[in-house]
């Protein structure tokens, strides 16, 4: 009889672990579905780079159809586990609902950007977790420019030049400095801007910058930042946001028409579905990535606290692509165990550092714990992105636009093909209205109470 396996989710967990049951599993032994509401996976680490004009966004978006043979994707997004009833309840992009019947279930869902309560953050904040809002961003970024350019008011000049983005890991390091880049060399054709009028801030509320990487490098990044005047505000917040101006916990109001929130994340709101135990939002797994108690449901990726064996003492796995990559592999070979009654195998895997591009040559880099900065560190830092970026043709694409951009630099072009859309922070991530628990076993027609 064929097996069904329903994998949730297509970024850097659910992508991997397709990938590795479509070569494990002969077509006779089980029916692989994905489901995604997209048709790419995209290769998020360089999605700062698609805002700065470094790399198209084409570059950084995987077929999913290209690079699966036999795998079904469905295209939508899961809203409810009914885990007594083994269905998982799919909304299709049409709009339409559907019940997805499982045999083994492999929840890779990601997770959503992790706000909080600031008069006018959903209202006038950006975000930048996926492929439209880095794009967007961009087109956000340059008009600003042009609009200053052609102002005569002093004060429309000075809110649409200053840019801050909350978030001092490295996703906020990498947006701000890669941005920063960008409207640098954009000053030449602005002549009646003046530099000093553009500004970029990073704030945030820890005490130090990418504590992942250690004091060292962590200063290292301020003083290179610095040196291009990005002005680094630590241990603060944003208090307030309008339209034209942000207010930092300080009582400091600044003028401003782009705020970036790179705030961390949080997990799907799918998790809470399921009506098992959560880890700080997080869908409690065990060590071999089985959700306890229900043997046919996997978890992994940004949604799951996977236990780091590594560390030990209670620590669980970062949501970084580092480690979904790596879980992605023991899920997909369980997932194949469990099919033929083989045993389950515990994921363990040794944090091999962190890469943060700062643009051009300028880099940090934390490789098997050696620090690393400038152009040694930045190619480390692209080399790592090559062998980790899915399929030859994208390596090509990501290389050649590499050298092109290198060569012939920035075309300063705004698309202006979402000009017409909202993009306020939220409106162009893809999120569901998911169903309680009420609801799916209702629609599923399961009598078994959820656990």
């Amino acid at each position: 009889m064929v097996q069904r396996v329903v994998v949730v989710g297509a970024g850097f967990a659910g992508f991997e672990t397709v990938r590795k049951l479509e070569r494990s599993l002969g077509p006779r032994e089980a029916e692989i579905v994905l489901v995604s509401p997209m048709d790419y996976m995209v290769y998020r680490p360089l999605l700062p780079q698609v805002a700065a004009g470094v790399l198209s966004s084409r570059t950084t978006a995987v077929p999913l159809h290209r690079m699966f043979k036999r795998t079904h994707v469905l295209p939508g997004g899961a809203i409810g586990v009914d885990l007594a009833a083994k269905v998982c309840v799919v909304r299709k992009i049409s709009g339409d609902v559907t019940n997805e019947h499982y045999d083994k279930l492999v929840l890779a869902p990601g997770s959503v950007t992790r706000t909080f309560d600031i008069p006018g953050l959903t209202t006038y904040g950006h975000g930048m977790k996926n492929l439209a809002e880095a794009v967007y961003l961009r087109d956000h970024v340059i008009a600003q420019l042009e609009i200053a350019n052609s102002s005569i008011d002093p004060d429309e000049r000075a809110s649409r030049c200053r840019f801050i983005v909350v978030g001092g890991g490295y996703a906020g390091v990498e947006t701000a400095a890669c941005l920063e880049m960008l409207t640098t060399n954009a000053l030449k054709h602005f002549p009646r801007l003046d530099p000093a009028q553009v500004r970029w801030m990073i704030v945030d509320l820890a005490p130090r910058l990418m504590p992942e990487l250690g004091e060292n490098l962590g200063k290292a990044t301020l003083q290179m930042l610095a040196k291009r005047g990005v002005d680094v505000r630590l241990g603060i917040s944003v208090q307030d946001i309008t339209e034209d101006s942000v207010t930092l916990t300080t009582g400091e109001k600044l003028p401003c028409r782009t705020l970036v929130w790179t705030a961390g994340v949080t997990a799907s709101p799918l998790v809470g579905t399921l009506g098992t135990d959560l880890v700080r939002g997080r869908l409690a797994v065990a060590a071999d990535l089985a959700v306890p108690g229900h043997p046919d449901v996997f978890a992994l990726g940004d949604a799951a606290a996977v236990p780091d064996l590594a560390k030990g003492e209670g620590a669980v796995c970062p949501p970084t692509a580092q480690y979904a990559h790596r879980q992605a592999k023991v899920a997909a070979h369980n997932v194949v165990a469990a099919l033929r009654g083989q045993r389950l195998t515990p994921f363990r895997h040794k944090d091999l550092g962190l890469v943060v591009d700062l643009g051009g040559t300028q880099a940090v880099a934390r490789p098997l714990g050696r620090e690393m900065r400038g152009l040694p560190a930045q190619a480390v830092t692209r080399g790592y992105h090559l062998m980790t970026v899915p399929s030859i043709r994208a390596r090509t694409r990501v290389l050649s636009n590499w050298l092109q951009h290198a060569i012939a630099g920035d075309d300063l072009v705004r698309l202006g093909f979402m000009s017409d859309q909202d993009g306020r922070m939220g409106n162009l991530e893809k999120t569901d209205a998911y169903l309680s628990q009420a609801e799916i076993t209702a629609r599923t027609g399961s009598r078994a109470p959820h656990p």
